[in-house]
């Protein structure tokens, strides 16, 4: 499980205040959880944002608000010239702040608070001269309506009171709305929603029946549908709304099944993302995440371990798993990329992300330049980007902690391994070092039951016309710059009378990129398409195995007749093959095909995929007999293993115990599965 963990500690953590809100009948019902009501509250957001923020047509309200009439109407068209963004701020005039629009411009001002006669704004967005109206024609953005000068000229009149930014006030008491169907009200929220009813000229939906009801309730807190025995309980009133309630938000499925809304915006993935996207262990945040809901755990302590549960005093396990919220970012596998770009990337999707969740922001326009909507600076972005740039991952895993399958419950399912002596260690890696020989040699003696023949070339080339050259241990080598796709072709003779199976051996070579066996700049290569003809026919393949494959990029697709996949042979971090090495493959043919000693073979080897990303030197052999898909080895591993302990290289002794260790994590995972 990757943690947050940062290099330095911080003398203090972002915490904020944590708003609850209740319903009026709170007092009279057991804790329900504010938390919890963080959901509803989203609904409720959604449910009343467009009368927020897009004043409709009809009578004005009786007190102009700013950020409810005001700042929507100007945001949209005022101050992308007129705003916080200094460098394309036009005439030196701000309406974002009553100081800048009240300003004093040389015996006038854009705002004069009570006196909308005077105030300059007005005039010019009611003007019809393409000379002094306001938006201009050339910016594109519509002339504004009627109704939203005259809130503006309202708002002027009671004095033109600004107010900060929404996301920046604290919550405030709100009193519910009066209603003509006040019967219908059976909680305040109930208010809100009737009078925005009432106000569309819509009638509410009549009270669902009960069969009905414990279905939709069902559904929307756990993700599951009511047992038949449940309904039948309900319906006969055996219990009630609230008791149903209660018992589904005590169900450990009520954070299983709202969990997913939270790890959308922690942008969750079991794996790492880009082209390569391999697998990761974020599961362990996910359980974190899902026990918070359940056990209800308040808002801010819920901000703060996700933000900086490692710099608590003495973090908890779950505390730390927690920060796996900002070790949801990318990681790039690549070979060739640079390590601190995508550790920058990674920064800088850990400020947007915090700014887009937490504060309802869209802070990442900042990363350019100051916002020229919202109140933020570039500076302000890269003060709070110097937080985040602290951490220890640069491109990679970074800090891991292990997690047990069910740990982060409290119920892990696999017991803590017992603390062992070191000759209890010793004892227990000389074993496994005798049935790791006793296995390799195994391995070994399997391969070698195979013989390979080396076809004899008698003609090559490419379609592009980039020679091939015959080098003298009898493979071939393209000879000149890469076309950006190509295909190989290869006539040869072989001195079988039965083949059964083909082998591909790449090589690497000092004229490739970084020593092949690819031409692609970091040696690599794909090879979309194989294919062995005799008597003018192609022979098809069974099935297909290398001793590497790069994640995606199997063997098989080389022979599944498809030019969008193909075999490659690029590495991730911490993986024990090398790509800038010799590798093989091995296509077998569905059955055995005669080749009399006149008739020639032809072997075909296409590169349809990604530009020069071709074979750079490589060898054909064949086979009488089908080899069995071996099982992967080191051979330096084998070689130490065969020397004695005592007469061991250092570096034997360290291959030796890390592919011990590895063997033991191996072990262990596959418990806690």
């Amino acid at each position: 499980m990757q943690s947050g963990r940062r290099q330095r500690t911080h003398p203090t953590h972002p915490g904020g205040n944590c708003a609850r809100r209740q319903c009026a009948d709170a007092a009279e019902r057991p804790r329900r959880r504010p938390w919890r009501l963080l959901w509803a509250g989203v609904v409720a957001v959604s449910l009343f944002a467009p009368a927020i923020n897009a004043p409709a047509a009809g009578p004005l309200p009786e007190k102009v608000r700013f950020n409810q009439h005001i700042r929507p109407i100007l945001s949209s068209s005022c101050f992308y010239c007129h705003g916080p963004d200094a460098k394309h701020r036009q005439a030196d005039l701000r309406l974002d702040t009553r100081e800048g629009a009240t300003a004093d411009l040389g015996g006038y001002a854009a705002i004069v608070p009570g006196k909308p006669e005077e105030s300059v704004l007005l005039a010019r967005v009611a003007s019809t001269d393409p000379a002094e109206c306001m938006p201009p024609p050339d910016s594109k953005k519509p002339r504004l309506t009627e109704d939203q000068i005259a809130l503006l000229r309202r708002w002027i009149e009671q004095g033109a009171t600004y107010e900060p930014h929404w996301a920046f006030m604290p919550l405030a008491d709100v009193s519910p709305p009066p209603v003509r169907q006040s019967a219908w009200v059976q909680n305040p929220i109930d208010a809100f929603v009737l009078a925005r009813l009432e106000a569309e000229g819509i009638a509410p939906s009549p009270e669902a029946e009960p069969a009905v009801l414990i279905r939709r309730v069902s559904l929307d807190l756990t993700g599951l549908l009511p047992t038949p025995e449940e309904v039948d309980r309900f319906v006969r009133g055996e219990e009630s709304y609230e008791a149903l309630v209660d018992r589904l938000l005590a169900s450990p499925r009520y954070g299983e099944r709202w969990r997913r809304h939270w790890l959308d915006q922690a942008r969750y993935a079991d794996s790492n993302g880009y082209s390569i996207d391999s697998e990761r262990a974020m599961w362990p945040y996910r359980d974190w995440v899902i026990k918070a809901l359940n056990d209800d755990l308040p808002f801010d302590q819920f901000t703060i371990e996700q933000i900086a549960g490692d710099l608590l005093p003495q973090p908890t396990k779950n505390q730390l798993i927690a920060t796996g919220f900002h070790r949801n970012t990318l990681i790039n596998e690549e070979g060739g990329t640079d390590p601190q770009q995508f550790r920058h990337e990674a920064v800088v999707d850990r400020v947007n992300t915090t700014g887009s969740v937490w504060l309802g922001l869209t802070i990442g326009c900042c990363q350019c330049h100051s916002h020229k909507f919202d109140p933020i600076s570039i500076e302000e972005y890269y003060r709070l980007f110097a937080f985040f740039n602290n951490t220890t991952d640069v491109n990679n895993a970074g800090a891991t902690i292990p997690v047990s399958r069910g740990e982060v419950f409290g119920v892990p399912l696999v017991p803590p391994p017992q603390e062992e002596t070191p000759q209890q260690r010793a004892e227990r890696q000389a074993a496994w070092e005798k049935q790791e020989l006793a296995r390799l040699e195994g391995v070994v003696a399997e391969k070698e039951k195979v013989s390979w023949v080396p076809l004899e070339y008698l003609d090559y080339s490419t379609r592009s016309g980039t020679p091939l050259k015959l080098l003298d241990d009898r493979s071939l080598l393209l000879d000149g710059p890469p076309a950006a796709q190509d295909r190989y072709r290869v006539v040869a003779r072989s001195s079988l009378t039965e083949i059964a199976a083909l082998r591909l051996r790449v090589l690497t070579h000092p004229s490739l990129p970084r020593q092949g066996p690819g031409t692609a700049a970091n040696g690599n290569f794909v090879l979309t398409d194989v294919n062995l003809i005799t008597t003018g026919q192609k022979r098809p393949f069974a099935s297909a195995f290398a001793d590497h494959e790069q994640p995606g990029y199997p063997v098989r697709g080389a022979i599944d007749e498809d030019a969008k996949s193909g075999w490659a042979i690029n590495v991730g971090p911490g993986a024990r093959a090398k790509m800038n090495a010799p590798h093989e493959a091995v296509f077998l043919l569905e059955k055995p095909i005669f080749v009399p000693p006149d008739q020639t073979v032809e072997v075909t080897l296409s590169h349809e995929a990604n530009a020069h990303y071709l074979i750079g030197r490589f060898a054909l052999e064949v086979a009488a007999e089908a080899p069995s898909e071996p099982v992967p080895y080191d051979p330096a591993l084998l070689e130490a293993l065969t020397t004695p302990p005592a007469q061991r290289s250092s570096a034997q002794q360290k291959l030796v115990t890390e592919a011990f260790e590895r063997s033991q994590q191996q072990v262990q995972m596959r418990r806690r599965e």
